[in-house]
């Protein structure tokens, strides 16, 4: 199950231009890539994911209580993000 919260939707799409509901597909990408963050994950796991939805995504996200909660999805366009 995902868990979004409406403010942080909305301050996505305006800072990355793409919705939550666009980047909850990146999980049905089989040859996705995924990575658990160790530098941001001092209070709780965070994930960075890299997967193909229309374009190459980069989603962040974290778990809690069974949910995944989105942090930050946006289009895979800078070198880092495919270094992981």
């Amino acid at each position: 199950m995902i868990k979004t919260y409406a403010k942080k939707k909305i301050i996505n799409i305006k800072k990355h231009y793409i919705s939550f509901n666009i980047a909850k597909q990146v999980f049905n990408d089989m040859n996705r890539i995924e990575i658990c963050d160790m530098q941001h994950s001092l209070e709780e796991d965070c994930y960075n994911t890299v997967g193909m939805v229309e374009d190459i995504l980069f989603v962040v996200y974290t778990e809690r209580r069974e949910k995944i909660r989105f942090i930050s999805a946006r289009l895979a366009t800078e070198k880092r993000e495919f270094v992981l």
